[in-house]
């Protein structure tokens, strides 16, 4: 069974037992979350897809770690200006580990 969720402004297919990075959700390592957003749930040749969303449908995770993400660097330049100006930004990040996807 699988089941894709939308936490942050993205999308994710997930299944029982996996382990997924999404944006820094307000909780602590160890504890447990629920994604209410359930955007489609689907099983062996069957697919219940929402509009938008499935009605009832749950997805169980726990919290297994807090990090940071890959620093990203954005570079603007103006020719021939001698203007350059660069940023650079790190996401906070968690991993949750799938559980019960109820749906």
């Amino acid at each position: 069974m699988y089941a894709i969720i939308k936490t942050g402004g993205k999308q994710y297919k997930v299944q029982t037992g996996d382990l997924v990075d999404i944006e820094l959700l307000d909780a602590a390592v160890g504890d447990k979350v629920t994604f209410g957003e359930v955007l489609a749930v689907g099983e062996e040749g069957k697919l219940n897809v929402g509009t938008p969303l499935v009605a009832g449908a749950t997805v169980d995770a726990e919290v297994t770690d807090l990090f940071r993400g890959k620093k990203l660097i954005a570079f603007k330049m103006k020719r021939r200006k001698g203007q350059r100006r660069t940023v650079g930004h790190r996401q906070n990040l968690m991993k949750v580990k799938i559980g019960e996807i109820k749906g």
